[in-house]
Formats: C-alpha cells, sequence, structure tokens
C-alpha cells in the first residue's frame, strides 16, 4: 500500500506540471490540442476529448505532455490566428513554458505547508544521538575519554554532529593504520628524526643493525569536515598519499601508539621511510558532549581499525513545531530552501563527475524508497519526500536541455537576442537528438534502479 501512495504521489507531480503549462496556455487564449500523462511510446490505455482538449493516458507512464494546434501538421488554423502558440508574444510564450517548473515549485511549498499545519511538526535535520552503552574492549581509549553512557554528542573537531552519517564519517576517516599520511605530517616527522638520527641522511639505506631512535608519538591532524560534506552531499578530499606495502609493513614492525623508543634497522629502508611509516598511525575524535544541561570537552577518543569507538548509539530527530500559521510557513519556506540547496550541490557533482553515473537512481528507486519512508516514518515524511521530488523536477526540468522546459526557453531567449526564431527545422533536430539522449538516459537509470533492488542496495 505504501508503494502505491508513493506512485500516486508521483503521479501527481507529473500531472500537476502538465496542468500548469495547459492552464497558462489558455489564459493566454492559446489553441491546446492533447493533454496527455505519460510519454506517446506505445499503446495508449485512455483516449477522451473534454471541452476540445483530447486527454490521452499512455502505457509509459514516466512523463506527459501539452499539445499545441500547430503541433499537428494538419492543423486547420490560420498562419496568423492568435491562437497559435508560435503568434503570441515572446514574454507569454516564456511564462507557458515556463508555468510547468512554476507548478512544481509551487506544488511542493503546498505540500510541505500541508504537512506543516496537519502534523504541526517539520523535520529539521538535525538529530540527537545519545551513548547508550559502552562495548569496547577495556583497553579501548574511549574507557579514559571521560564518555559515559546517556551524553549526548554535540561536535567533534569543532564539527557539530547533526546525524549519524556525518558521524560515522568522520570515525571512520579517522580510523587506525588506514596506508593514508599527509605529506605535511611526513616532513614534520622525517624533521624530527633527523633531530634524534644527526648522522643519518634523508635517502640513505640504513645499514642492518642500526639502532634507529624514534620521536615521541604524534598522532595525525583531526579529520575536520566541511558543511556539504558533513551534510552527506559531498566526499571528503584531502592532499593525504597511499603508502607501499612494504612501509605498511614496516609500520606494523614499528609498532602501535605506544611504540618502543627504538626501532632496529633491517637494512631496507631511509629515514624517510621511516618517518612515513610512523605518521600513519591514528586520527584523534575530539569530542563535546552534553551531559545533565552542561557542555564537556572529552579526551582524545582513537578509532580502531575498522573505524570503530565502541559504543551503542540512540538516535532521534528533533522536530520543528510548527503551530501557528506563520510557524508553518517560515519553517516550509526554510525546509524548502534547505532541501533545494542539497539537490542543487548533488546536481553540481553530477554535472562535474563527483557522483558515477552507477550512483544515478530514478523513478523505481524513487518509489521503493519513498514506500519505504512512508511505512516507517508515516505517511507525512513521504508527502515531504513528494515535495522535494516536485523541487528537484522543477530544477532539472529548467535546465537548459532542447527536449526539456529550459531548451525551449533557451529558443526563446535566443529569438529574443536574434530578433528572430530559430528555424524549426533546426530546433526540431536538435530536440529529437536530445530526447532520444534522454530515453537513453532514462533506461541507464532504470537499469541501475533494478540493479540495486536485486543486490539489495535499495
Amino acid at each position: 500500500m505504501s508503494i502505491i501512495i508513493m506512485l500516486l504521489l508521483l503521479s501527481l507531480l507529473i500531472i500537476v506540471h502538465e496542468l500548469g503549462h495547459l492552464i497558462a496556455a489558455l489564459s493566454f487564449g492559446i489553441k491546446v490540442d492533447k493533454f496527455g500523462f505519460g510519454l506517446p511510446l506505445g499503446p495508449t490505455l485512455f483516449e477522451k476529448k473534454i471541452g476540445g482538449i483530447t486527454v490521452l493516458v499512455h502505457a509509459l507512464l514516466l512523463g506527459g505532455y501539452v499539445s499545441f494546434a500547430e503541433d499537428d501538421k494538419d492543423c486547420d488554423l490560420p498562419e496568423d490566428s492568435p491562437q497559435r502558440f508560435l503568434n503570441k508574444p515572446i514574454w507569454q510564450r516564456l511564462i507557458v513554458v515556463s508555468a510547468g517548473v512554476i507548478a512544481n515549485v509551487v506544488c511542493a511549498f503546498l505540500l510541505v505547508l500541508f504537512s506543516a499545519l496537519v502534523w504541526h511538526y517539520l523535520p529539521s535535520g538535525n538529530y540527537d544521538i545519545k551513548i547508550n552503552h559502552i562495548v569496547a574492549p577495556k583497553e579501548a581509549s574511549v574507557w579514559n575519554s571521560g564518555l559515559q553512557v546517556g551524553d549526548r554528542l554535540v561536535s567533534v573537531n569543532n564539527s557539530k554532529i547533526k546525524n549519524t552519517s556525518s558521524l560515522l564519517t568522520i570515525v571512520q576517516l579517522s580510523k587506525a593504520y588506514d596506508s593514508l599520511v599527509n605529506p605535511e605530517t611526513v616532513q614534520t616527522n622525517l624533521a624530527r628524526l633527523k633531530k634524534l638520527n644527526p648522522g643519518l641522511t634523508k635517502d640513505e639505506i640504513i645499514p642492518q643493525g642500526v639502532m634507529i631512535r624514534l620521536p615521541e608519538f604524534m598522532s595525525e591532524k583531526p579529520i575536520i569536515m566541511e558543511r556539504n560534506v558533513a551534510l552527506g552531499v559531498k566526499q571528503y578530499k584531502d592532499n593525504q598519499y597511499k603508502i607501499s606495502s612494504d612501509i605498511a609493513k614496516l609500520r606494523d614492525e614499528i609498532g602501535n601508539i605506544q611504540r618502543a623508543s627504538y626501532y632496529a634497522s633491517t637494512g631496507h629502508f631511509s629515514l624517510e621511510n621511516i618517518a612515513e611509516a610512523i605518521s600513519d598511525n591514528v586520527r584523534p575524535l575530539n569530542f563535546v558532549i552534553e551531559r545533565n544541561g552542561k557542555y564537556l570537552k572529552l579526551k582524545p577518543i582513537y578509532p580502531s581499525k575498522s573505524g570503530a569507538i565502541g559504543v551503542q548509539m540512540e538516535t532521534k530527530e528533533r522536530l520543528k513545531k510548527t503551530d501557528s500559521f506563520v510557524d508553518a510557513f517560515r519553517g516550509s519556506a526554510r525546509y524548502l530552501a534547505e532541501n533545494t540547496y542539497l539537490m542543487l550541490v548533488g546536481l553540481k557533482q553530477v554535472f562535474t563527475g563527483e557522483v558515477p553515473l552507477a550512483d544515478l537512481h530514478g523513478i523505481v528507486a524513487i518509489t521503493k524508497v519513498g514506500g519505504d519512508i512512508i511505512s516507517h516514518n508515516g505517511f507525512f515524511y513521504g508527502l515531504l519526500l513528494t515535495a522535494i521530488i516536485s523541487m528537484d523536477l522543477a530544477i532539472v526540468n529548467f535546465l537548459p536541455i532542447p527536449a526539456l522546459d529550459g531548451g525551449h526557453v533557451m529558443f526563446l531567449i535566443i529569438e529574443k537576442i536574434r530578433g528572430k526564431r530559430v528555424s524549426d527545422d533546426v530546433v526540431e533536430k536538435i530536440a529529437n537528438v536530445s530526447f532520444l539522449i534522454l530515453i537513453g538516459l532514462m533506461i541507464f537509470v532504470i537499469f541501475n534502479d533494478i540493479y540495486a533492488l536485486i543486490t539489495q542496495k535499495l
């Protein structure tokens, strides 16, 4: 039932989008010939003439369209008829082609506002993360940090903890012996080694049996996550590089965090190699917690090799109350703005290649995920997801791609600049190629969805 509800909500978005075009066209006296739900590929499930407009439902329910009278080659309207779309002023045509996007934006806001007014809450995106149990081995650093059951995690390494995803990301990035080192840390350790072993040069292979004096343990620099990384819309990147397997073995030979003060050379490595080896250890996690209304800074916690700190957590989202209309209106605008920002960042990453094509998903995945959200979190969460998808449809449709609304806007802008329309043949050829590319992308995305379902990645 939850999947059926999600399908109905997604269908609503398509209808709203096309109704935007329809209403705008009719308001300017443009003759509309067809109103189609689904793409005109394959069989037609329903066809009926209503008020002079042929309403159609196609089997491929992955889109919709509004067809004007002159789209039909056998159109009987005179060439100079004011009912023809192309005979309207540019500003009117611009409104008509943009109306679907505008309708989706309005729909998104109204869905969020409806949820806020009826539910009296809106998700904040912020979660209270509390410690339920400490299950680490007795030698683990968490026992000496001051962390207690019942503490609420506030920040780590000066980055606010708003959800478990950002917390797990920073813990994983800080795990011990990940075979990644920072060039600056290597150079610092090399300088310390040369000071303690002045008779050795940087690159010479140290003879077997020579005792190398080691500097005191210095952990790697803590991970500092920027906002987009913490929000989960950007991958963490720094200038670390991977050490070789031989250096990793040297690291293990020298020992763990509590290594000895000297190392006996095996006759295979230089001082710089040793600097690399001791630079790969662990990054500290500097937690600030809330306990009994007070904020406390803990001693550093060091994750294990697997990226675990040995605690069980309880996570609960903090909901924002929206008891009044003003609160609901402001909260809805803020909720939509925050999620639109995340979508724009994600879209940018798709075009820059930061998000691999294998991670692109579409209608099948959305239906599955949306159904799960409704099933586990309730109808209003599904409604809010629908609002976000509506905004996503608006953004994607407004891209300057010829087969989309943004492409039509682009041609209208070119017409305004040139003072005359782009040739119909040119527009048609470009639109057809773009349409085929979009269909190909759609098939690829659906394949991704099905594969993700089969492999239980969704």
